[in-house]
């Protein structure tokens, strides 16, 4: 069985696209949407995972405005809401046991950050032998600090990301794809 998994889509990530952060995918809240539109209408599960920061500065906190899901990727009552504190979805919050218990299989993941969370999650979620799908087009991807000085422009972390997942980890794919 297939559900979609919806990863740190937060105000927290609203809140930088709106300050001018670039990113590769200014598209992506509005895909996520139609993508769980498209779930919900086929009675799919549907699974929010947000990021619980342990530190008290950070606008990704659990009761904190940051934290609040982004319009976008709103849960619905049904669906079940995991927090976590780390980078992947399924360290420490239970989520491997209840997809288990519902049957689950595949995993479609989106959300935030292409390179950060998702890249974690995805990885985990294949080395514990889910099969994974990557609507490319349903992810945030931004820029980044280079390790050695400079900015690394968010096209090129984006590629980069899905390159390596794509490569080995999940297979890649767009919303309209599924949709179909």
């Amino acid at each position: 069985m297939r559900a979609v998994l919806v990863i740190d889509m937060q105000q927290g990530m609203a809140d930088r696209i709106r300050a001018g952060r670039p990113t590769a995918t200014p598209d992506a809240p509005g895909r996520i949407a139609a993508l769980l539109a498209h779930a919900r209408g086929r009675g799919m599960p549907v699974i929010h995972v947000l990021h619980d920061d342990p530190h008290a500065d950070s606008p990704f906190r659990k009761g904190a405005p940051g934290g609040e899901p982004m319009p976008c990727a709103v849960p619905q009552d049904t669906e079940m809401v995991f927090w976590k504190q780390g980078s992947s979805a399924f360290h420490g919050t239970g989520l491997d046991q209840h997809l288990r218990v519902q049957g689950i299989t595949e995993l479609v993941v989106s959300g935030a950050v292409a390179a950060f969370c998702v890249t974690s999650t995805v990885r985990q979620a294949s080395d514990l032998g889910y099969r994974v799908l990557l609507p490319q087009d349903a992810l945030l991807g931004f820029d980044l600090p280079a390790h050695d000085g400079g900015q690394i422009d968010a096209g090129t972390i984006f590629r980069v990301t899905l390159s390596l997942l794509g490569a080995d980890f999940a297979t890649l794919t767009t919303v309209e794809a599924l949709a179909a």
